[in-house]
């Protein structure tokens, strides 16, 4: 595994935005689920807000001091909203700063800011986007954010990982379809995920002047937005459940119990009998960096080796998926289910195979990048620089 640098914030923001040559005017949002803890910064004093005390620490009381300066920081707030409890989720619009001052982020946050950075517990990244769209601003997504990733996943070069993940991104593109095979100890399942030779895109970490957008910190994928899938997956609850997944015509249709808690497989047959677009593919993705695995998603399934399939709104990534299609708002959610030995022992992803221009190539077999894969990238990045998953 890479060694890493220590981290360097100014080193982060100046890759990933470009050093501001103006006075610059940066938000920090942070989720909790009482508003009241953020009056004085009470929060602080409980070990239950991690993530919020990194975006202090790490991010605001420094860009408030003299990093802030050497950033051309005009003015550095941070403000709480109220906790989602769901990945992707649209929050509330009311927010709230240390002296218990209320704000609305439509009104007063997203238009009066020209770098926001969402250091939270839920992924921000869907509603943020849609937001920079409107008013402007640029900004990153850093949820789940903890030691780790701070040390690693936020300490790479982006201008590498943007080199990094373009090598990988000009292989996959334009892609007919993908098949995955999984393995479990009840049996074998199969995936097919149709693209129809769209480009791949990429989440690189630069967001450079002129253009409104967030990025996905740590960054380093390749993705698609499916056009439709069939087969069937296996999913993992967090308790150990195993259910295998029946997908047809780009859209889970129902869930069989595998093992362990039945309930929690009705509840999900509940779901998308209420709510059919809780159910649809809205991305397919494939990790590029070399990193430790964080036990966070947000870098987990930025790693060389891992998948990741995800369900539900996709707006944020180019599809057609957005928050009114659904039928509750509390289901218009993205939800990453990823592949990965740590977070997914019970399941193998025993291969992954492109089809494109008529032929096909397995990229990935057991989490390992396939020789014909390494073959195709290594006359532009360095193969010593690429490997298995390291657990």
């Amino acid at each position: 595994m890479n060694d890493f640098p220590s981290f360097d914030l100014i080193k982060l923001l100046s890759t990933c935005f470009g050093k501001p040559t103006v006075d610059t005017r940066v938000c920090i949002l942070i989720d909790l689920p009482d508003l009241k803890e953020m009056v004085n910064l009470k929060f602080l004093k409980s070990d239950d807000f991690r993530v919020q005390a990194h975006a202090v620490d790490k991010f605001y009381n420094p860009l408030g001091g003299k990093l802030g300066k050497e950033f051309n920081v005009s003015k550095v707030d941070l403000f709480a909203f109220k906790t989602t409890y769901g990945s992707n989720l649209d929050p509330d619009d009311e927010a709230i700063d240390a002296n218990g001052n209320l704000f609305s982020l439509e009104k007063d946050i997203y238009p009066n800011y020209q770098i926001i950075l969402a250091i939270t517990d839920y992924s921000l990244t869907a509603p943020l986007t849609a937001q920079s769209k409107i008013h402007g601003f640029r900004g990153a997504t850093l949820h789940g954010l903890n030691d780790i990733i701070l040390n690693s996943g936020l300490s790479v070069d982006y201008n590498e990982i943007s080199k990094q993940a373009e090598v990988f991104r000009k292989v996959l593109t334009r892609a007919d379809s993908f098949d995955l095979t999984f393995e479990t100890a009840h049996g074998q399942y199969s995936l097919r995920i149709d693209c129809e030779k769209q480009e791949a895109q990429k989440s690189h970490g630069l967001c450079p002047p002129g253009k409104p957008d967030v990025a996905n910190l740590p960054a380093g994928e390749v993705y698609f937005v499916p056009v439709s899938a069939d087969g069937s997956f296996p999913f993992r609850y967090a308790d150990g459940t195993l259910a295998e997944m029946i997908v047809e015509d780009g859209k889970i249709t129902c869930a069989k119990i595998l093992s362990g808690n039945e309930e929690k497989v009705e509840m999900r047959n509940r779901q998308l009998s209420e709510d059919p677009a809780t159910g649809i593919i809205g991305e397919l993705g494939f990790g590029t960096q070399l990193l430790p695995f964080s036990g966070k998603d947000i870098q987990d399934e930025k790693i060389f080796g891992t998948c990741h399939v995800a369900t539900g709104r996709s707006d944020h990534l180019g599809g057609n998926l957005t928050p009114d299609l659904f039928n509750s708002k509390m289901n218009a959610s993205h939800d990453d289910i990823l592949y990965a030995p740590p977070k997914t022992p019970e399941i193998n992803v025993a291969s992954v195979k492109i089809c494109k221009d008529g032929c096909t190539h397995e990229i990935f077999s057991n989490y390992e990048p396939s020789p014909w894969l390494l073959d195709q990238i290594s006359s532009e990045y360095p193969i010593e620089k690429l490997g298995a998953v390291t657990v």
